[in-house]
């Protein structure tokens, strides 16, 4: 047996960075400034006419970018993006790279606003050295304000000046981390007289880039606007079906061998509406040829009574989806090594592949078929990758690493997480495309599910096991890890293979589930990273058994419980994982007000926060756990905006990978083979 999975994580460089506890100091800071008189730093003013005091009681002017959309030079870490400057919020903040100047934050303020006020509420890394700017095209600027005495806390200034766009220019850093603020708050009013009337103009040469029977994807050359162009409307015929940022989209749930006609407008931030593109014909592939018989966007398998999805139109939950799905195969799909492979690089692993992440582009790549037309090419390159790396102790199972030359290492043996996700995937894609293809997909995941039975599940628990390389009579043999247990898994595998075998399985999973809760998180529901003694008393670990001294925990591998169970409830609508679900819910609710923002990395079972900071793989799968609970709408939403709000982490597939999945269930786009 290897031994080498014993210090297998294949996320541990994803553990939290230190966050300093900045929120305390901003706030004495702040307290200082009122004692001392100093909240106001000593200026140059830069312009004539320009002023830069505190606003007096005076007519108070309007405040205008609230909401409005931001950017920023750099941004420290997930969670902490520009956004966060203009949502109304004091607990939430942007923060700058550390240690890097010059920094920058711009707010759009959609049209040419006189600007009277400026209000910078400082964390405790704050400029010393800094302007106000303000540009009517984002290119050009001019200085309205500027510092270099500047002393944190709130910088409430009274300036003059004109500009759609308002920008924090920073030089000379405070302290030695970044730049970084609760609110960058800008006071005016439009000028008279100036709006933006001028519309953007069409779109150009709107042409197909694939289709599928389901499915029609559209590309178009860009519009231009005397402003800038904010987005694209898409039509099929007169009913707008979808929006875009950029200048490509895929309309889904259409028709087999149907002609459908498109066109595109243009927009600016004045709500200027350009005329429209080219009007183009496309017409869908054939039923029964290429395409997928469960397209992307099709929404043929509604999920059970009561389940929530995020607010907003149908169509537009789905192309979030599928943006985040371009990001993140541009950013994790490869084709390395040649031989007809495709692989999921896991950059924030040991190794370059891990089973883990290849088990996870399988089911991503069959689910969206119907949106992404290489899905079966991708597919099929990540089945020969199975095929060709098979586990050593059992060569229908897949070997769990992969250096850089592809070839497995570490004793070349398996580890059930990804196991199940390949045998997921194999299902999904023979429901598909059927199995009359290059690859027999229903008779290789038979031959997985059988493996993982063999040498994956522990016979006398009926517990999955932590890989096929732990046999009776090692330490290992009674530790399971929460994260692998995947309800709705069992239910197809005992679909596809007729083994009653399963349903055994999947009620002790699920009964371990709800005593584990019961027992030893009866407030929070939270789960364990790993659960020792399974064959006596089944507990969490009491330390560090494998990978880390809070692998028994809610950490690094329990974090996607969420997500796993939330996964059985909306498709199965099976009581148990509903109320496991639910349970969760309620706490993660509680706990943070509502706020996702307030989501830490990692807890101990009681609740007690374990690290600080913002991880998609922490607070992505509370939203499926929202969607159980017709009480948490506005909860939900909130966490759905939080993911489109993240940008991809491109260092972490792990993180990436689950919110995909997320969203792919949020969309309404998951379905049990």
């Amino acid at each position: 047996m290897s031994r080498a999975h014993q210090q297998r994580s294949a996320h541990r460089d994803r553990r939290p960075h230190w966050h300093r506890p900045l929120a305390g100091v901003a706030a004495l800071a702040a307290a200082v400034a009122g004692i001392s008189g100093l909240g106001a730093p000593a200026a140059t003013a830069v312009a004539a006419g320009v002023s830069a005091h505190a606003a007096t009681a005076a007519a108070a002017p309007v405040l205008v970018s609230t909401g409005k959309p931001t950017t920023a030079s750099s941004v420290e870490a997930s969670g902490f993006d520009a956004a966060k400057a203009v949502d109304a919020s004091a607990s939430t903040r942007w923060a700058s790279a550390e240690g890097v100047d010059p920094q920058w934050i711009r707010i759009d303020l959609g049209t040419a606003h006189t600007i009277s006020r400026v209000k910078l509420s400082w964390e405790a890394a704050y400029g010393k050295t800094y302007k106000i700017q303000t540009s009517n095209d984002g290119t050009n600027w001019t200085d309205v304000y500027s510092t270099s005495t500047g002393n944190g806390a709130t910088d409430d200034l009274t300036v003059t000046g004109t500009g759609r766009y308002v920008r924090m220019h920073g030089t000379a850093r405070g302290t030695a981390y970044g730049y970084s603020l609760w609110e960058f708050e800008v006071y005016g009013s439009p000028v008279s007289g100036g709006s933006d009337t001028t519309a953007p103009s069409a779109p150009g040469s709107l042409r197909a880039t694939a289709t599928t029977s389901n499915s029609a994807s559209l590309a178009w050359n860009a519009a231009t606007d005397n402003v800038g162009v904010t987005g694209y409307d898409v039509y099929r015929g007169a009913t707008q079906v979808g929006t875009a940022t950029g200048t490509s989209y895929t309309d889904t749930g259409l028709t087999a061998s149907t002609a459908y006609g498109y066109t595109v407008k243009a927009r600016d931030a004045a709500g200027n509406t350009s005329a429209a593109s080219n009007a183009l014909s496309v017409t869908t592939q054939p039923a029964g040829g290429s395409g997928a018989a469960v397209p992307f966007g099709s929404h043929t398998r509604p999920y059970t009574a009561g389940t929530l999805k995020p607010s907003g139109a149908q169509g537009t939950l789905d192309q979030k989806t599928i943006d985040y799905y371009t990001h993140w195969k541009s950013a994790f799909v490869r084709q390395n090594c040649g031989n007809g492979w495709y692989q999921v690089i896991s950059p924030d692993a040991d190794h370059p592949y891990v089973a883990e992440a290849q088990g996870y582009g399988m089911v991503i790549a069959a689910t969206m078929a119907g949106a992404d037309p290489d899905a079966k090419k991708i597919f099929d390159g990540l089945t020969k990758w199975t095929i060709d790396h098979p586990s050593s102790v059992n060569p229908d199972l897949l070997a769990a690493e992969q250096d850089t030359a592809c070839r497995s290492v570490n004793g070349g043996d398996g580890a059930t997480d990804g196991d199940m996700d390949v045998a997921y995937g194999l299902l999904l894609a023979d429901k598909q495309w059927g199995s009359a293809g290059t690859y027999n997909y229903k008779a290789l995941a038979i031959k997985h599910i059988n493996a993982i039975k063999k040498d994956e599940l522990n016979p006398s628990t009926n517990l999955l096991k932590l890989g096929d390389w732990s046999s009776s009579g090692d330490q290992y043999y009674y530790i399971t890890r929460t994260s692998d247990w995947m309800v709705d898994h069992f239910r197809a595998f005992r679909t596809a293979t007729g083994d009653s075998a399963w349903d055994t399985v999947r009620t002790a999973h699920q009964n371990q589930i709800t005593n584990l809760q019961a027992s030893y998180a009866p407030n929070t529901g939270l789960l364990p990273d790993f659960v020792v003694n399974t064959n006596t008393t089944p507990k969490p670990a009491p330390g560090q058994v494998l990978e880390d001294p809070n692998d028994g925990a809610y950490w690094w591998n329990a974090c996607r419980t969420p997500w796993r169970i939330a996964d059985d409830a909306v498709t199965s609508g099976d009581a148990k994982s509903l109320a496991s679900a639910r349970k969760v819910n309620a706490w993660i609710k509680g706990k943070t007000g509502g706020d996702p923002n307030k989501i830490a990395i990692g807890y101990k079972l009681d609740g007690t926060q374990i690290s600080a900071g913002s991880e998609a793989a922490y607070f992505a799968p509370f939203a499926l756990a929202a969607m159980t609970d017709p009480g948490s709408q506005a909860w939900l939403d909130a966490l759905w905006n939080k993911m489109l709000a993240a940008p991809i982490d491109t260092s972490s597939y792990f993180s990436a990978s689950i919110q995909l999945q997320v969203m792919i269930t949020a969309s309404g786009n998951h379905w049990v083979p």
